[in-house]
């Protein structure tokens, strides 16, 4: 659908929406939820919560607002439910918005996420179909979370590789957020359940860019690897590789294991940001002053060769 107030709708496969209300005013709106994914429910809460919330600040925007959205079955424990929500409501107050209300519906499995609202200065928004030739590719979290819950589900993840990864997908992306608005960028996504691949798949092609990667320097939760060479792969990771083999180039030396890692589906993941050249180095240093996670160059925009739209080397 067209409208000349909609700014950012569902063509370039954006995190959010982005509708103007006014000539300094524009309203970001996106909603996420899922099943738990891990065993404690306040855990689950603030872990569905700062999802819900990267989208928004993946656009460049400021959340302002939420409303919960609940499946919660009618025969479980209440009490799990208020956790799941404290969990949520917590994550919201370290954003700073507030929980306005929301919806619940009866289902034979909990699910929670937010609908989340924003606000950002109309044309100011960061799109992830703008990625330039030239842009260096930063990446804010480690990979790994897909893998390592498939684990937890199992029964088979060492639990202090299960805490870092549930440390990680529990943090925000409010200061890389701001800290890219402040430095100036061109692009950026979060990356999420299309995995590291799909989600830079997705700005290439909305921007008419191709780009290089380099494995090596992927940051990776420590102990992913292991559960992986041991065929512990989400359902949702094996999809993913098989949507983007068209698009992507695979260099000499890079292992079945090594395109699985780079597909897997992300909770919560960090955000991947296209920026200029001149810009990388006060990126980098201002993202360090805000002590924002595992930050990496993991790569460069380049121009569409003709072939692949995105080339991954060792």
């Amino acid at each position: 659908m067209s409208h000349p107030d909609l700014l950012v709708g569902t063509s370039t496969h954006d995190d959010a929406a982005v509708y103007r209300l006014s000539k300094d005013i524009a309203v970001v709106m996106t909603v996420d939820f899922f099943p738990p994914i891990v065993d404690d429910p306040y855990v689950f809460g603030e872990i569905a919560a700062a999802n819900s919330l990267s989208d928004v600040y993946a656009m460049g925007a400021e959340p302002i607002a939420a409303l919960n959205i609940v499946g919660f079955p009618a025969d479980l424990d209440i009490s799990i439910l208020t956790q799941i929500l404290k969990g949520g409501a917590n994550k919201a107050l370290e954003a700073g918005i507030v929980i306005a209300g929301g919806h619940t519906v009866a289902d034979e499995e909990p699910k929670y996420g937010l609908s989340v609202t924003g606000l950002v200065r109309p044309g100011a928004q960061v799109s992830n179909a703008t990625s330039q030739p030239g842009d260096w590719l930063v990446l804010t979290k480690p990979i790994g979370t897909g893998i390592i819950t498939t684990a937890g589900k199992q029964g088979v993840a060492p639990q202090s590789v299960m805490d870092e990864a549930i440390s990680i997908m529990a943090s925000l992306n409010k200061d890389a957020s701001e800290v890219m608005v402040e430095v100036g960028v061109n692009a950026c996504s979060d990356i999420t359940g299309f995995g590291l691949i799909g989600h830079l798949n997705e700005m290439v092609e909305g921007s008419g860019t191709s780009a290089e990667i380099q494995l090596s320097s992927i940051p990776v939760i420590d102990g992913t690897k292991d559960l992986l060479s041991n065929s512990i792969v989400p359902g949702g990771t094996l999809r993913n590789l098989e949507s983007v083999e068209n698009a992507v180039s695979w260099g000499e030396g890079i292992s079945n294991d090594d395109k699985l890692l780079l597909c897997d589906a992300q909770t919560s993941g960090g955000l991947l940001i296209s920026v200029p050249e001149p810009k990388l180095e006060p990126l980098l240093k201002k993202l360090s002053d805000k002590k924002v996670g595992a930050t990496s160059v993991v790569g460069k925009i380049v121009k569409p060769n003709g072939k692949s739209m995105i080339n991954v080397r060792v």
